[in-house]
Order: C-alpha cells, then sequence, then structure tokens
C-alpha cells in the first residue's frame, strides 16, 4: 500500500539488519508513492541503525548531511580477520587472542582516538579509476587505498568477553561506542585494533546511533511507515524546518529577507564569515533557504521556498 500527500521533509529510518540502503530507499518510495526520496549516508547491509532518508523538497538537504559527524554501537570480535573486515568475509588469519591484556587493548584503542591517518576498507565504497572498491575486489583484484585523515572523537570499550571457538580458539569480543567524523570507517577501526595488538580484527555487529543531530530515539521502523502495519509516513516526516532546525545553524529572518530570497536575490550575512551552512527561517517558520555566509552577503546554496510559496 502507498501513501497519498506525503510532504517534503525527512524521515529517520531504523534500518534493519540484511537491507541495503538502497532496499530502504525503494520501499520507501513506495510507501510514500514518489520517486524522490533519497538517502544521507550508506549503511552496510550487515548494519542497523539510523538513516535519514529526504523525501520530495526534503532531499535538497541530503548534502549538507551526509558531511555530519555520527556515532556507533559495535562488537569487534580480536583474534580474526575476514577480507570485508566484517563477519560477512571468508577468514584471512588470526592469532590467538585469549591473552590479551584489558590494560594492552585500552592502550591499542587510545593509539587510534582522535586525528588519525585511516586506509577504508578494501570492500568499501571508495573510487578507484570510476570503479568502486568493493566491485573490484569482488572481481578478484586486489585493491590497495590510499589512507586519509579522519577523526575519531571517542573510542570507549563498554565490555569484554572472552570467547572460545569451536575450533578452540580463543578470541575476545568487544563491545564498543565510537563517534566519528564522517568517512570514518568503523569496519577499519576493528581491523586495525586487531592489527596494533598483533591477533587481528573484525566487526561483527554495528548499530549507527547518531547521524548529526539525527538519533536513535526518533527513528521509525519500515512497519511504522508502512500504512497497513503502523501509521504511515506522513505521521513520522519531519518537515523541512523541523529537519533543518535538526542539523544546521538556524537564522531567524524577517519578511523582506524572506522575500529577497525567494526571488533569488542576497542578503547581509547574519555572521560573517560562518563556514558551516545556515538554515534560514521566514516568520511563518517555514524554511525558505540553506545560506553560505562566509563572505558579507548571504548567498543561497539552496531556496526552499521561493516567493509567493505557502
Amino acid at each position: 500500500m502507498t501513501a497519498e500527500g506525503v510532504g517534503d521533509g525527512l524521515l529517520v529510518v531504523d534500518k534493519p539488519a540484511g537491507w541495503t540502503s538502497h532496499d530502504v530507499v525503494a520501499r520507501a518510495r513506495r510507501l510514500c508513492g514518489t520517486r524522490r526520496v533519497g538517502h544521507a549516508g550508506t549503511l552496510d547491509p550487515m548494519a542497523t541503525g539510523v538513516l535519514v532518508l529526504g523525501v520530495n523538497r526534503g532531499t535538497k538537504l541530503l548534502t549538507f548531511l551526509v558531511g555530519h559527524d555520527k556515532g556507533y554501537a559495535a562488537t569487534v570480535r580480536l583474534g580474526r580477520s575476514t577480507v570485508t573486515d566484517d563477519a560477512e568475509g571468508e577468514t584471512t588469519g588470526g592469532a590467538d587472542a585469549g591473552d590479551l591484556d584489558d590494560a594492552r587493548v585500552l592502550e591499542a584503542v587510545a593509539g587510534l582516538t582522535g586525528a588519525v591517518q585511516q586506509v577504508p576498507s578494501a570492500v568499501s565504497a571508495v573510487k578507484v579509476d570510476g570503479r568502486r572498491s568493493y566491485a573490484r575486489v569482488r572481481s578478484g583484484e586486489e585493491v590497495e587505498l590510499a589512507a586519509r585523515p579522519v577523526t575519531v572523537h571517542r573510542f570507549e570499550v563498554l565490555g569484554r568477553r572472552d570467547v572460545v571457538l569451536e575450533d578452540g580458539h580463543r578470541v575476545v569480543d568487544l563491545d564498543v561506542e565510537v563517534e566519528v567524523s564522517s568517512g570514518t570507517y568503523v569496519r577499519a577501526l576493528a581491523r586495525d585494533l586487531g592489527a596494533a595488538l598483533g591477533v587481528g580484527g573484525h566487526l561483527t555487529a554495528l548499530r549507527r546511533t547518531r547521524v548529526g543531530g539525527y538519533t536513535l530515539d526518533r527513528a521509525v521502523t519500515l512497519d511504522q511507515l508502512d500504512p497497513d502495519t503502523g501509521d504511515g509516513p506522513s505521521a513520522h516526516l519531519l518537515d523541512l524546518a523541523a529537519a533543518a532546525r535538526a542539523a544546521l545553524d538556524v537564522r531567524q529572518l524577517d519578511e523582506a529577507e524572506a522575500r529577497a530570497l525567494g526571488y533569488g536575490q542576497r542578503v547581509p550575512s547574519a555572521v560573517p564569515g560562518r563556514t558551516s551552512p545556515v538554515a534560514a527561517v521566514g516568520p511563518d517558520g517555514t524554511l525558505v533557504a540553506v545560506l553560505d555566509e562566509s563572505g558579507p552577503t548571504a548567498r543561497a546554496h539552496v531556496v526552499l521556498a521561493p516567493a509567493g510559496q505557502k
């Protein structure tokens, strides 16, 4: 069943395991009755948690969300490496981890916190000569990606479980929480932690808890978005202004400024030199535009409420 008359805005979805981000978008398109649905940042099929979808004119906001910091809860298995750096790939090696000392683990975690150079996982979506790295790996190619600067704001170990596998191999499962800059691969953190400890490592579970200001407590399931099993997408749609307020700096416009921006004109910057995008909200509470205030006059990245539009 599809919904009729779904408006403009964002849906914060709790992605189920086993679904690709594209699967979720395709389902949302059917439920919302529109092709204009996109997402702000891919989640692997194994992962669950926050996936932000733009609907109709809400897709224009997605470009301002992809660079936001993200939060994750994850489980890292020390003692085994895999080709994909997660549980879906074949085992490539590893060493017995049963004798790992907690202090040594925490020291290695600290070494992966802060500004670091990270090599993305070979099965990532990074493009190599115009082709996705994961596609090259799956076709049998060996891929070496360049390190890139990322920031791990927080890397905290919440718990440890010592596990003996069926073959007698001892591994250690760490439950962790991380807060990272955009472009950071948690799979690569698991891999690098295992490498630093000399035992190998990979990710066995991943749940995204936050994208910018959008958190799990406002995320809804696909069943909730389905009118046959829930109350439909309109009940959970964040309108453009609410969506922007949750993620961007906000500037309140007067009527003259809102009218000028609606006609494509510039207005003086409220905070000249501000480098982050600014949500410009009109006197009636609608989102008029997203602004660039890096100069003395504000330039519209995108206008969402043209002059005369209600």
